[in-house]
């Protein structure tokens, strides 16, 4: 179930992203093309005749069972989305549920698997469920329920701006989320457009992508500098240490952009670089904010942690928020407010790419803005 583009946002796409030209080949059954499975390090023979892990060394891994890859029997391969942080995903359906999935093909290694362990256990309103994960005796599959919708970063490509209503329910929708995972002692570390998932006719988020998330109780510190460099904390920049704070700094970034159309600070090629123009920028408020979101942004964007917004608690008592239910249940209920709500159950926001096929590009065309992605 997912939101379609209305009428009035294709007019407002570039011509290369009319949704008429998008739409997923159907009825076809292709196999994994090589080059895809190339970027999860295995060929198409391999994949289908990869074993089983032995016995002695699922005994390690318990949570994750241990299968041969399914056979088309089980799952009919639909087409590529994208590369992910870690291998490709793939548009897949379950024949004997009727049910379409995302699955993410990745190699084996202790980062992922023990991030999956914490997605496993967290459940919420606007986070992206993990459905199944299996593995072998090289790889690692992680089933997630597939989003037609896309995610933000696309819709605000093709739009420029979000009107303030329309960013105010996503505001409070991300914020209920990452109050929740860090009352649950989790720091997400890389919140942005590209992992918020539109999932629902009404245009609703869930924050996706755990890949860079780690524990980290109430009162500890990191310091690891990791994340996408418009969006990091200037502690984060500075390598620590930094806590659960640094990600309302992102949320602030993410907030500013979805309003202005761009990012308060281009991002540049080092974090190095990227910390010294952070900590010169003033952050001053454009003409256009209303008094109660310039205040907001503010406070997310404060640069001094201890002084910055950083509890759900205090996020809620903004005035931007005044008459805003907070209410899981009820907030789902309540639709952004997006131009041309009529939608076109038809049409994706974001296609498949049928396989098999040429080569695809990792990064869309249309990219106004390069999301660099540190790790050290």
């Amino acid at each position: 179930m997912g939101l379609s583009i209305p009428a009035g946002l294709c007019r407002l796409a570039p011509p290369g992203l009319r949704l008429g030209q998008r739409r997923m080949l159907r009825g076809k059954t292709p196999d994994i093309p090589e080059h895809v499975l190339r970027l999860a390090g295995v060929g198409p023979g391999k994949l289908r005749a990869e074993w089983s892990l032995p016995g002695f060394i699922t005994m390690f891994l318990p949570e994750f069972p241990h299968r041969t890859v399914p056979r088309h029997e089980h799952f009919q391969v639909l087409g590529y989305i994208a590369k992910g942080s870690f291998g490709p995903i793939l548009k897949v359906k379950d024949k004997a549920k009727q049910k379409t999935y995302a699955v993410k093909v990745s190699l084996l290694f202790s980062r992922l698997t023990f991030d999956l362990c914490l997605q496993r256990q967290v459940h919420h309103p606007f986070v992206h469920d993990l459905q199944d994960c299996w593995q072998t005796q090289r790889h690692l599959y992680i089933m997630c329920d597939y989003c037609s919708t896309g995610d933000l970063y696309t819709y605000w490509q093709m739009i420029g701006h979000f009107t303030e209503d329309t960013v105010r329910v996503f505001a409070a929708e991300l914020g209920c989320a990452l109050g929740f995972l860090h009352d649950f002692g989790i720091i997400h570390r890389d919140v942005k457009m590209f992992i918020l998932m539109l999932r629902s006719v009404l245009g609703h988020l869930r924050l996706a992508d755990f890949g860079l998330s780690r524990r980290l109780e109430r009162g500890g510190r990191a310091f690891t500098i990791c994340g996408t460099i418009q969006y990091m904390a200037p502690e984060v920049l500075s390598g620590g240490p930094y806590n659960h704070a640094a990600d309302w700094w992102s949320l602030g970034i993410l907030l500013f952009s979805l309003v202005t159309g761009k990012f308060p600070v281009p991002p540049e090629q080092d974090h190095c670089s990227m910390l010294r123009k952070v900590r010169g920028f003033p952050y001053e408020m454009p003409l256009h904010f209303s008094p109660p979101f310039a205040l907001l942004i503010t406070e997310l964007l404060c640069k001094t942690p201890s002084r910055r917004l950083r509890t759900l608690d205090r996020f809620k008592r903004q005035t931007f928020f005044h008459g805003t239910t907070f209410d899981l249940i009820l907030l789902q209920r309540h639709p952004p407010a997006t131009p041309d709500t009529q939608l076109d159950a038809d049409t994706e926001s974001h296609t498949a790419a049928p396989l098999p096929g040429p080569a695809l590009p990792l990064q869309p065309a249309y990219e106004k803005v390069p999301h660099r992605e540190v790790f050290v």
